[in-house]
């Protein structure tokens, strides 16, 4: 077996650490350059590319999960990580392909979907909660520190010290992969003929959004997770800009901001997530996550002055509970062979999301005429100066963040759809085992297909 040990967990937590310890690191740069290529309504450029990446990782998601159910783990982890990080280099080359390549990156920008499915061919279905939310925590821990190192470093050493530093880091986590991860999918798990081609039922990432409307309970997750990730996706790609213009913190003071969230993410998603699990169950985990995102995005919203977003983000640490308690419950219900389909179609959902959520969030920032100003300027002028209005008017102290306040009321709809879902006999393990049919052997454990439609369809909650 290639790789150091045996497949573990541990592999999958460095791999994502060291893939967003990387991007976590050019957050002060990145912010910086962003402005210099589109001075003129850069939230909405900003808002443009990630939809862009966002809408391409969902059309490919679901053929790269079903990919890595024939083929193994590693060599899509490797493939993943790789063209995700190819965009680092071009940062200080040329801003412009920088932007592109980003934008491009999407069609590989699925690593969590794998890493979900490589974490569930280890562990049983009792262990799993637990092992996702120590990936997702460490997603959380990559990004305590390296921002502020990136800060420290651009402002003592310039960028492209830091430019050098991240791509560096992501040859490291290539070359990890490469030497230590070990393949996580048992050789009987897969089809006898490597050869087996995936069907376009497979490789559709329509085909669950067709789906879902056949088992109600599968229509029902995939509702809340749509509208609870889409206001969710959309503050992930703005906010550490909106910090930077609208409330006026310096890039000292977001780089702190991340770390103290992180940190408090990750006693989220460990501690308090496996306390809750066991004490309130599943579905009443998942409510509770959701009711802190609403109080967290509405205080975005409203909020005006810089302790009300250290407030929120405390809040929005309890929020992160929701993704784990949501993947684990899907991920129940799926059969091992059908891990990566799962996950695939998951991330596929918030691929979607990627896309649609910042997009959104630019085109509301536009209309409320939220713009840049001189980045320098909001370093100096004073908080209550409120540089965020380049036509300001009363509505800039009545919601400063007005697409939040938008994401609040998505959450809690979200919210309301989720009390509806059964917390107990999920119906998506009906055959899903289709997957392999089109040529692929199927497995001897593989029930009749006839009642696959429940199962693929369930795009649940899943990565970064």
């Amino acid at each position: 077996r290639q790789g150091i040990g045996d497949p573990s967990v541990y592999h999958a937590v460095v791999v994502i650490f060291l893939e967003f310890f990387a991007w976590g690191l050019l957050t002060t740069p990145m912010l910086t350059v962003l402005h210099q290529t589109f001075p003129q309504h850069t939230f909405l450029m900003n808002g443009l590319i990630h939809g862009v990446k966002g809408l391409l990782s969902f059309l490919s998601a679901p053929l790269i999960g079903a990919l890595s159910d024939v083929w193994g783990r590693k060599s899509f982890l490797l493939l993943t990580v790789f063209f995700t990080c190819a965009p680092i280099p071009l940062m200080k080359i040329s801003p412009w392909w920088y932007f592109a390549v980003i934008s491009m990156s999407g069609v590989f920008a699925v690593t969590f979907s794998v890493i979900f499915a490589y974490v569930a061919d280890i562990t049983q279905e009792h262990e799993r909660s637990t092992a996702y939310g120590l990936v997702s925590a460490t997603f959380a821990a990559s990004l305590v520190t390296s921002p502020a190192i990136g800060a420290y470093l651009s402002q003592a050493y310039g960028d492209t010290l830091v430019v050098v530093l991240a791509s560096g880091v992501a040859l490291l986590d290539i070359g990890f992969i490469l030497l230590a991860v070990p393949e996580s999918l048992p050789e009987e798990m897969r089809p006898v003929s490597w050869g087996a081609p995936i069907s376009w039922e497979q490789a559709d990432p329509f085909a669950s959004l067709r789906k879902v409307g056949q088992d109600s309970t599968v229509l029902l997750i995939c509702i809340t997770v749509f509208l609870s990730y889409l206001p969710e996706a959309g503050q992930y790609s703005s906010f550490f800009l909106y910090l930077r213009q609208v409330i006026g913190f310096s890039s000292e003071t977001v780089a702190a901001f991340i770390g103290v969230v992180g940190i408090l993410s990750i006693l989220a998603q460990t501690v308090v997530l496996g306390i809750l699990m066991r004490s309130i169950g599943n579905k009443n985990t998942i409510l509770l996550g959701l009711g802190f995102q609403i109080l967290q995005l509405a205080w975005y919203g409203f909020g005006s002055q810089p302790w009300m977003m250290w407030a929120a983000g405390a809040v929005a640490a309890m929020s992160s509970i929701t993704f784990p308690a949501i993947s684990a419950m899907v991920s129940r219900n799926a059969d091992p062979d059908q891990q990566g389909v799962v996950q695939g179609m998951i991330t596929g959902i918030r691929g979607l999301c990627n896309g649609l959520g910042p997009a959104l969030y630019g085109f509301v920032f536009y209309l409320f005429h939220v713009e840049l100003n001189e980045m320098a300027e909001v370093e100096t002028l004073g908080k209550a100066s409120k540089p965020n209005m380049a036509n300001p008017t009363d509505e800039s102290s009545i919601i400063p963040g007005p697409p939040f306040l938008f994401g609040a009321c998505s959450v809690l709809l979200s919210l309301l759809v989720a009390l509806f879902i059964p917390e107990h006999n999920l119906v998506l393990r009906s055959g899903g085992h289709k997957k392999h049919s089109a040529g692929a052997q199927a497995h001897p454990h593989s029930p009749p297909a006839g009642g696959s439609d429940g199962k693929e369809p369930l795009l649940e909650d899943s990565s970064v």
